[in-house]
């Protein structure tokens, strides 16, 4: 009976990895696979600050150096290169900076340490690319009714706003149930973009030879006073490649390449060559030509599944900007903020308020003061290329360095790669008064942020390791102590931050109060730079040196995708690993409250210490965040001058 179960085996193997790949694409593609609605309309565009004029030569140049382009980007460099390197599974430039950290131990320190830098900028960047996503991405699908009724254009600032509204508010729900209808929708909508693609490239067929690398090298040399300042709305046909790294650990490099391998890339490369073959039919139709590509009855249809698309887009890159803040609160670059987990299956699931209304805010200030995609687009290509160039740094230092990849060839091949960014990095610079100043302000903005709140942490530690004094100590004059301490009944849990210091509330209540309770668990939770740990790599447990009084160190681990649950953790202690059973639902849980001050010391900038006094108002309330019960946590403060 054996050999006819292994057909059903390997059916329901293909069945699991058909539905990885659906769930990649209405994940992963959402940015990248909307952007062919406003790219070609926005190259063209006679009211850019440089316009590209319209004629059958540029035409099939701008249409071969879009498809090169996203060739060599996307498929070359994140597909084939990048996306090998992955921290424990998981992908982005977040698992590349905790790489960095992680090689901070050797000789090439002080290289780490500054690429380090560049990589939290580019993080710091995706900020901003969460920003404009949603409101470039909402607006170009609802610029849509201008071509299926004229006069429609004064709602398209209205409805955009309403949607975004109601997107950041459903954010609380979480996306479990509505994400499993994402996959079937970017089906139909790649599939549609494609047919719509092909009825174009029908009608004129001319616009194949786009395809051929000659027309984008003839159309960057021969017209490089037009080619270059092109570049910076061509860069808008790889917006969202930085998505495909980035989710890696939700999906796997292997279903988002067959992903974008076998419906992604083929179904825009047909909408970018059915639009550009509309525009050599027919010039006059440029103010959309990716809703003019459809019969007039298909249109209203196209704007739908188009809001549908969009709104899927912004919400891949709002999940991804949850992740980023979390990830870098869990590393020491932001403040730890409050996390709620949206789904029970899925780990990634999170909504983190503070971001959510942030952004929706941010969103909302552009869509109204852009007004249009258009508009927005020339801020929109800043984010972008400024982050894939910094990944493409970062992963020919690892291929180099890691890889022990030959010189020439990081030189040679890694070179050209980055030229290629470089370019696309200074058309965009040309566009700095015309919007692309906004991702850099709110990169340098995060940047400054996420940097000050690094050195101002290292700075309260170094104070607080002071106030606190050495445990070992502290335990031995507990112990040689005349009169002894007065034990109290229950079990006293201190949440603490390593093993080396005292915590802050255990040595106030034995100092005044001059008392312990018989059994103390001192806890401390560990962010290391993977992902996740398995259960078994979680937990060390010390007596502290005297077995039998009641007193026990723990050590917690956990990957800075996880967050920790220390009443979970608790119960997962057996007796003879913390001298007796643990009561933890009857335990009191002791933290240690900071209060932050400026003080006249020279350790940062005075602007700085302010800085860092105000972020840190937004830390999540730790008994919270611990998931501890309020009604028997105890907190206790203490005062530290930064």
């Amino acid at each position: 009976m054996s050999e006819p179960a292994a057909p059903h085996v390997q059916h329901d193997h293909s069945k699991l990895k058909a539905a990885v790949v659906v769930g990649a694409l209405g994940v992963v593609f959402g940015d990248i696979g909307t952007s062919p609605i406003y790219t070609l309309q926005t190259i063209f565009n006679p009211a850019d600050p440089h316009p590209v004029p319209i004629s059958d030569s540029n035409i099939l140049g701008v249409v071969s150096t879009i498809f090169w382009s996203v060739m060599i980007i996307v498929t070359l460099t994140y597909i084939s290169l990048v996306m090998r390197v992955n921290n424990d599974g998981e992908g982005g430039i977040m698992a590349l900076i905790t790489l960095l950290r992680r090689w901070g131990s050797d000789h090439h320190r002080r290289s780490a340490v500054i690429l380090a830098a560049f990589g939290i900028f580019g993080a710091s960047l995706f900020f901003g690319d969460s920003m404009i996503t949603p409101a470039i991405s909402v607006l170009s699908a609802i610029e849509g009714l201008e071509t299926v009724r004229s006069g429609l254009d004064d709602l398209v600032v209205p409805i955009t706003a309403v949607i975004i509204v109601i997107l950041f508010a459903f954010q609380r729900h979480g996306t479990a149930a509505v994400g499993r209808l994402f996959g079937p929708i970017m089906i139909a909508w790649f599939t549609v973009i494609g047919a719509a693609g092909v009825w174009g490239v029908i009608d004129e067929p001319r616009i194949l030879e786009a395809l051929s690398p000659t027309y984008a090298i003839g159309f960057i040399s021969g017209h490089f006073h037009i080619a270059f300042f092109a570049l910076a709305a061509i860069v808008l046909s790889v917006t969202g490649a930085e998505a495909l790294y980035a989710d890696m650990g939700h999906f796997g490099r292997k279903a988002i390449t067959v992903g974008w391998l076998a419906l992604v890339l083929p179904a825009c490369t047909l909408s970018y060559l059915g639009q550009g073959a509309l525009l050599l039919g027919d010039p006059g139709k440029l103010s959309s030509p990716f809703f003019l590509l459809v019969p007039d009855a298909a249109r209203l249809p196209l704007v739908v599944l188009a809001t549908a698309a969009t709104v899927i887009a912004a919400q891949a890159v709002i999940t991804g900007a949850y992740s980023v803040a979390s990830q870098a609160g869990q590393l020491g670059y932001l403040p730890r903020l409050r996390i709620a987990h949206t789904s029970e299956s899925t780990v990634g699931q999170i909504y983190v308020p503070w971001i959510n209304w942030l952004l929706m805010v941010a969103v909302l200030v552009l869509v109204f003061a852009f007004r249009s995609s258009a508009a927005l687009a020339y801020a929109y290509g800043m984010a972008v290329v400024g982050t894939i160039t910094i990944t493409t740094l970062l992963f020919l230092y690892f291929a180099r360095v890691r890889w022990h990849a030959p010189k020439w060839l990081v030189i040679g091949g890694g070179g050209l790669l980055l030229a290629v960014d470089l370019l696309f990095v200074s058309a965009n610079l040309t566009k700095l008064v015309h919007g692309a100043w906004l991702p850099l302000l709110i990169g340098l903005i995060a940047f400054t942020v996420m940097t000050t709140w690094q050195r101002g942490r290292q700075i309260v530690t170094a104070e607080r390791d002071k106030a606190e004094g050495s445990l070992r100590e502290f335990v031995d004059d507990m112990q040689t102590r005349t009169p002894a301490l007065t034990r109290v009944p229950g079990t006293a849990i201190f949440l603490n931050r390593g093993k080396q210091t005292a915590p802050l509330a255990l040595r106030a209540n034995v100092t005044h109060n001059h008392v312990r309770h018989d059994h103390v668990i001192i806890l401390s939770i560990e962010t290391v730079p993977v992902p996740r740990l398995p259960d078994d790599q979680r937990i060390a447990v010390d007596d502290l040196g005297y077995a039998g009084d009641g007193m026990t160190h723990v050590s917690a681990r956990y990957g800075y995708m996880e967050t920790p649950d220390v009443p979970a953790l608790l119960r997962t202690l057996e007796a003879e690993q913390t001298e007796g059973t643990i009561s933890v639902d009857e335990a009191s849980y002791f933290l240690s409250k900071i209060e932050l001050t400026r003080g006249d010391s020279s350790t940062m900038a005075p602007w700085r210490k302010r800085l860092f006094i105000a972020t840190s108002y937004i830390t999540a309330d730790a008994a919270e965040y611990f998931s501890l019960p309020r009604d028997r946590t105890v907190i206790m403060g203490s005062r530290i001058e930064v």
